[in-house]
């Protein structure tokens, strides 16, 4: 893999920090002094409460787009380090590292077993929570294996220099299935939820039974133990004879984004419909995400969610007709994004942009819109992802080495 710069990388290390926390349908067709206790005001003597403030009535900044890294191909996920480096991967194989300086580096990492068909190769990229002590992460990826193939989530360490990738649970966890023919539906998305589980989000592979099946791990939302890819404690489904424990929700398509919302502990799945109705889901856990096709053949018209079966979660947002291929997932955080705080992102694949969802905290839709400064300009965006800089990292997703790694950051 060769270097690669953008025009704006060089600068990187010279920008100013923002603080807080923190597939193709192309592919697929939120005093008194010290030790004195102040009188109790009586009630007529209280002020009116001021009103609550509305974000969606806060002014939405304008939006500065800076190019960190071009050259790539398919960079699948993005995760910035504590150090404020940039790990990234790309689904044919490889990480890449860009550096505070404006540096882009290509790790030394073993991808000789990797299989790279269709919607399936390297994916889904997360950094550990303790990565700053123990510089372990994790991805997502379709492997060749004892002439077959099957998804795996690895497990691997990064040196302190940037410069070697090295597993160290290879695998974590096995025996994802895989379409081995074309390589549809293979998810396959990972995120850390609230209570430091790992969650997978994974494909049905393009098989009809696969999403309401608890036995097999395709068409679901896992939860694991990131230490041993065991079922996490608290998951809803351990004990049961016919499931497999490590199940969060079901009844999943094609997973191709995770977002949790801060301190909600809340998590969205954002999937890939059909022939319509690409849709974002408040999971609960056993939820049925309600993907069930019926024959004849794998089926491609029937409704991405059956309200009427069991446990069927509803979904916050869906597409309609047609279907605009969304991807990735992030929540907005920080005051700096004035009316974009809170909003949930999505990167968007087919229609080539990004759409921003308004969510109640009861994960029903408040509002929708696009963002002008990324609509059609970038081409296809693959992840949208929040770093702990407060600034949005995006990745482009066109192929033939067109691609971008994106910062994106309201204007001051």
């Amino acid at each position: 893999m060769s270097l690669r710069t953008g025009p704006a990388a060089l600068g990187m290390g010279a920008i100013l920090l923002l603080s807080a926390c923190s597939a193709t349908a192309g592919e697929d067709a939120g005093a008194a002094p010290a030790g004195e206790r102040a009188p109790a005001p009586t009630t007529s003597s209280l002020p009116p409460a001021p009103p609550e403030p509305d974000p969606a009535s806060e002014p939405r900044p304008a939006l500065d787009v800076a190019v960190l890294a071009e050259g790539l191909d398919h960079p699948w996920d993005v995760a910035r380090a504590p150090d404020g480096t940039l790990l990234l991967d790309e689904r044919g194989g490889g990480l890449t590292a860009v550096l505070t300086d404006g540096t882009v580096r290509a790790l030394d990492a073993d991808f000789g077993d990797l299989f790279a068909t269709g919607e399936t190769g390297l994916m889904g990229l997360v950094l550990d929570p303790g990565f700053a002590q123990d510089r372990r992460f994790y991805t997502c990826q379709g492997i060749e294996e004892g002439g077959g193939a099957e998804i795996q989530v690895t497990a691997w360490t990064v040196d302190p220099g940037w410069t070697t990738a090295t597993r160290v649970a290879d695998p974590l966890i096995d025996d994802i299935p895989v379409n081995e023919r074309r390589g549809r539906h293979g998810g396959c998305r990972l995120r850390f939820d609230d209570t430091g589980a790992l969650l997978v989000g994974t494909g049905d592979n393009a098989v009809a039974d696969n999403a309401q099946d608890l036995g097999t791990v395709a068409g679901k939302v896992l939860r694991v133990d990131p230490a041993t890819g065991e079922a996490a404690a608290g998951n809803p489904f351990v004990g049961r004879p016919d499931a497999d424990p490590r199940v969060l929700t079901y009844g999943h398509r094609n997973v191709q984004g995770l977002a949790v919302r801060p301190g909600s502990g809340q998590v969205y799945a954002v999937e890939h419909g059909p022939r319509r109705d690409d849709e974002v889901t408040l999971l609960r856990a056993g939820g049925n995400g309600g993907f069930a096709p019926r024959g004849p053949g794998y089926g491609e018209f029937v409704s991405m969610t059956d309200l009427s079966l069991p446990d069927a979660m509803p979904p916050t947002w869906a597409s309609g007709d047609p279907t605009i291929a969304p991807s990735g997932g992030t929540f907005l955080a920080g005051e700096q994004w004035q009316g974009y705080e809170g909003l949930l992102l999505l990167g968007v694949l087919r229609d080539q942009g990004v759409l921003a969802l308004r969510v109640a905290d009861d994960g029903s839709l408040l509002e929708q819109f696009r963002l002008p400064e990324l609509e059609g300009t970038y081409g296809r965006i693959r992840t949208v992802q929040q770093g702990g800089d407060g600034a949005l990292y995006v990745t482009t997703d066109n192929g033939d080495g067109e691609d971008r790694l994106l910062r994106v950051t309201p204007r001051a």
